[in-house]
């Protein structure tokens, strides 16, 4: 850690520098980008999120780390918002919470910030406090003096899902992919149900570092079992490292200031994977996209000033250089136009991720339509049709979130694709969270109620009087024929056979009246949700589009910036005057000095592969040397 700290420091200075450099020449877009730089490097802000079904001691969890009552905890109180636990020299607590006037006037913020005592946390985040969140807070903060948080760590304690089946489950799932990593929680008592793994491909997929906590080894003598149970269900889902921790033994032994206590907690581990996997790696992978965005922007300085010196050292070569600079700018000019290769691909790929996530969708709610019209087909829906109706809500929920994971996936593989296309190299957009499900329902009505199907006495009685009263009549008729009464004991016989027939065909024909009828708001209820998420997912792979097409659009005007800079230096340089070529020469070279001193200082880059650095995990960098670029385009 030591050493990683001082070549962010070494990295942070050659960034100041090389801003500062490019300001005084005029380069104020190169300038913005290193100062977004070193606002990155600042604030790295590496977000940890803890997420298990409720009373699995999540926040315990965050108070042990930090050693520091951060979160409420109470045996029958829940959080209900989102509290993030940071660092600062001082403690304080502050909540975000919507703004009551933001609908009636769009230019006022959506949320304000406010601070509160700290003593009083629990008033808005917990569920007895802010039951349902009838408070409308939209988050909680938690500033602590802690060390392990100092290097920028963030624990976000998450609202507990009653079940990763159900709907609930959409919102956590929903910012797992804006998170650095992943703590899924689980108390020993049991071994991990299928959702609980379910839920774990899917963070899997989403993060690019997820870790399991068995929590409270300390109450149940059998932990040790349930641990090695676990171990087995994560072989099913991938390298995912299991930490079996005592948050309560962790607090006993910060109080006693026991060291033996505190290794039998297992904090120790948990907390150097947390240094280790997650801090360790967000500080690396910061420091590569700095130093991606000097080597950038260096590369541009120094092809304008270098173009300008040799113009001026070497008058002769000037029209050789002139039109090189001149051929580069052409092809710098298509590249950033609508026809380039990069350009192309992610608008052909965006088309056809939106025709195969529409058929996805549609795809999977039809499977689910299907299965819930054959389990109606197989009875009576009326008695049941709440249970049919919570299974609906699930089958929904988890296709959905399962349609939304897999067009995250592809809409950063073809981040990726675009990126390689555009420089070759290294570069990386912004992330994009394509796999936000909040709110993705809301606009979807709730299924509506169904007859159940049960009669009273009376109506049992009126169907079988009125299915009785022709076979009485028609029997009494033919019986009176030889002098018998109209009713008669085989008129009255005929009008119990007859009206027992009727009321079963009664019966069938309500039956299957029900089962339409549920079919029908089965069918019409898939077609709204199908009708919202599609909606959505467009949405949101548009955003993929303009937000890659802005980032490298931006990149590819600076560079054209740089080849226009560059050609009109050289020729300015061609026609100047010998008094002052010197000193104009003696600047240059001083820069020139200056950049690749400043180019010397920045630390060297390990391979990709070694550190196994996703997609997710990189910042915003800049591409390889525009003089690299420059020449492949030439």
């Amino acid at each position: 850690m030591p050493d990683m700290r001082t070549a962010g420091e070494s990295v942070a200075h050659a960034v100041r520098e090389v801003g500062a450099l490019a300001a005084s020449t005029g380069r104020t877009d190169l300038s913005e980008r290193l100062e977004q730089t070193r606002q990155r490097l600042l604030d790295p802000g590496v977000r940890v999120i803890v997420v298990g079904e409720f009373k699995q001691g999540k926040s315990k969890l965050i108070n042990a780390l930090v050693n520091a009552p951060a979160c409420p905890v109470d045996d029958d109180v829940a959080t209900s918002v989102p509290t993030v636990v940071g660092y600062a020299a001082e403690p304080s607590a502050w909540i975000l919470e919507r703004a009551k006037d933001a609908a009636s006037d769009p230019r006022r913020p959506a949320t304000v910030r406010r601070e509160i005592p700290l003593e009083d946390l629990a008033e808005y985040v917990s569920e007895r406090g802010n039951r349902g969140n009838e408070r409308g807070i939209v988050s909680a903060e938690v500033l602590l003096p802690r060390e392990i948080l100092k290097g920028g760590l963030q624990l976000v304690d998450s609202p507990g899902v009653g079940g990763f089946e159900s709907t609930n489950a959409l919102t956590t799932l929903a910012a797992l992919s804006s998170a650095h990593a992943v703590l899924m929680v689980s108390d020993a008592s049991q071994e991990y149900t299928e959702p609980e793994v379910q839920f774990l491909r899917h963070a899997m997929r989403m993060s690019p570092n997820v870790a399991a906590v068995l929590a409270k080894t300390d109450l149940y003598p059998q932990w040790r079992e349930v641990a090695d149970i676990d171990r087995g269900h994560l072989l099913t889902t991938g390298d995912v490292p299991i930490f079996a921790v005592s948050s309560d033994l962790r607090l006993l032994a910060a109080e006693l200031q026991d060291r033996s206590l505190n290794d039998e907690s297992g904090f120790p581990a948990l907390v150097a994977h947390l240094r280790r996997e997650v801090l360790g790696r967000a500080e690396a992978i910061h420091e590569r996209g700095a130093v991606h965005d000097l080597l950038s922007v260096i590369d541009q300085l120094t092809m304008s000033m270098r173009t300008e010196l040799n113009a001026l050292q070497n008058p002769e070569d000037t029209p050789r250089m002139i039109a090189e600079l001149e051929a580069a700018k052409a092809s710098a000019d298509e590249f950033r136009g609508r026809s380039a290769r990069w350009q192309v691909t992610l608008t052909d790929g965006i088309a056809d991720l939106v025709a195969d996530m529409e058929h996805d969708v549609r795809d999977r709610l039809r499977r689910v339509m299907r299965e819930a019209e054959k389990s109606i087909d197989e009875g009576d829906p009326g008695p049941i049709w709440d249970q049919i109706t919570e299974w609906l809500d699930q089958r929904v929920a988890a296709a959905v979130a399962e349609t939304f994971v897999w067009t995250d996936e592809r809409s950063r593989w073809l981040s990726e694709e675009v990126a390689d296309l555009f420089s070759k190299g290294e570069t990386a957009l912004p992330p994009i969270d394509v796999s936000d499900t909040h709110g993705v329902l809301d606009s979807v009505e709730e299924i509506t109620g169904l007859e159940s199907g049960q009669l009273s006495a009376g109506e049992k009685i009126y169907i079988g009087v009125r299915g009785s009263y022709g076979g009485v009549l028609m029997v009494g008729l033919a019986t009176g024929l030889i002098g018998l009464s109209l009713i008669n004991p085989l008129s009255l016989l005929a009008g119990v056979l007859v009206g027992r027939r009727a009321f079963r065909e009664d019966m069938s024909a309500r039956l299957s009246r029900r089962q339409q009828e549920a079919k029908l708001i089965v069918r019409r209820h898939i077609d709204e949700v199908t009708f919202q998420v599609g909606k959505q997912l467009k949405d949101r792979l548009r955003l993929v589009q303009r937000t890659a097409r802005d980032h490298f659009g931006s990149m590819a005007e600076e560079l054209h910036r740089s080849l226009s800079e560059a050609l009109t230096t050289a020729k300015q340089a061609a026609t100047s005057f010998t008094a002052t070529r010197d000193a104009r020469i003696g600047a240059l070279q001083n820069r020139i000095a200056k950049l690749d001193e400043l180019r010397g200082a920045i630390p060297a880059l390990e391979p990709l592969a070694a550190q196994s650095i996703s997609a997710t995990e990189r910042a915003p960098v800049a591409a390889l040397s525009p003089l690299d670029r420059g020449g492949a385009l030439a």
